[in-house]
């Protein structure tokens, strides 16, 4: 790293925090930003909710799986 890269670093160590110019970088970052659509954000939630519900499924039928099993083993009632 030279010395001039180092000088622009610490210069924008220095620079003092300016609250209205964060805002008008945000808000120019927040416009670059694509968002999904109404139908997308639709479409993604089912699929989310439908997969948690598939794996809740799936686990509480391995559990009671293996409780059964466990429960015959250890010669428990179950």
């Amino acid at each position: 790293m030279d010395a001039n890269q180092t000088s622009k670093d610490e210069d924008k160590s220095r620079r003092k925090f300016h609250p209205a110019e964060f805002y008008r970088e945000t808000m120019r970052e927040v416009a670059k930003v694509i968002w999904p659509t109404r139908k997308e954000t639709l479409v993604t939630t089912a699929l989310i909710v439908a997969m948690a519900l598939i794996v809740g499924v799936f686990f509480l039928a391995v559990d009671s799986v293996l409780g059964f099993a466990i429960s015959r083993v250890l010669g428990m009632r179950g």
